[in-house]
């Protein structure tokens, strides 16, 4: 079983984010693939968020402004959502309101990789993926062929680094031990459970969340605050479940319970 792994500055961190969260509960408007959007709107509910699926092109440049962050997710992308994106996007940099890309399997066809090296240029606040799509983000080879990373997190280290300096942002690489980099600090966060990779959209609803912290915080501590939430959660939530179909339960039911006062009582070691 992993257990929650962090440094206790970060954790203290992470802690303040969430009352904060809770506090000001902020509207994330979320444009995230088909198979995500029951899960993503409930983990955000969960934490004290509220979530908005909008995508359409002609509302979400309307939207996005009004809204405390923006999540862009390329799962399900077509042409219609792809423009939804960009001008919700636009409108999002230009009322300064800070937005989070999620590249989902973007090495995976011609035309996701066109999509995706116009999205990135548009300066998100945070890129969230696996080592397999930050590697190829950066243009590394990778072995993967659909969403499901071949490659360790560690070795998207260097990576991520060099695209955070690329584009003045923070790369969030999501795995057993999760790496949150801006091209200068490093932050591992080790927890959760096995059954997260067995829960569809669980990362994606990763991605709204980061979205919920970004709202109230830099980008950096948004990231280590959201991963440790979900570290956390998932750990606690491993405890009851059976499998996978109660695990999801039991996770948002977790998600909603963590605070201060109730973090495990676990050994911690400090982040690099």
């Amino acid at each position: 079983m992993r257990i929650p792994h962090i440094g206790h500055k970060s954790l203290e961190t992470s802690m303040n984010s969430l009352e904060e969260l809770k506090a000001k509960n902020p509207l994330v408007h979320c444009i995230t693939n088909y198979v995500s959007m029951d899960i993503a709107a409930n983990t955000l509910l969960a934490v004290g968020a509220s979530p908005a699926m909008i995508h359409t092109p002609e509302e979400s440049g309307d939207f996005s402004p009004v809204a405390g962050a923006l999540t862009v997710n390329i799962g399900t992308i077509s042409p219609n959502w792809l423009e939804g994106m960009e001008k919700a996007i636009e409108a999002a940099n230009k009322a300064k309101v800070p937005w989070v890309l999620d590249p989902v399997a973007h090495f995976a066809t011609p035309y996701r990789q066109t999509s995706i090296a116009r999205l990135i240029s548009l300066e998100p606040s945070v890129v969230r993926g696996n080592a397999s799509e930050i590697l190829a983000l950066q243009g590394e080879e990778t072995e993967a062929k659909g969403v499901d990373s071949l490659e360790e997190v560690e070795t998207a280290l260097n990576a991520s680094k060099k695209l955070a300096k690329k584009h003045n942002c923070t790369i969030f690489v999501t795995g057993e031990i999760d790496i949150i980099t801006d091209g200068v600090r490093v932050t591992r966060v080790s927890g959760g459970s096995s059954f997260m990779s067995s829960v569809t959209a669980i990362g994606c609803s990763l991605t709204c969340l980061v979205g919920a912290f970004t709202a109230i915080t830099d980008p950096y501590t948004a990231s280590v605050s959201a991963a440790t939430l979900f570290a956390e959660a998932g750990h606690k939530a491993k405890l009851s479940a059976n499998g996978p179909g109660s695990f999801r339960t039991h996770f948002l039911d977790q998600l909603s319970l963590v605070n201060p006062h109730n973090f495990s009582n676990l050994k911690w070691a400090d982040s690099v």
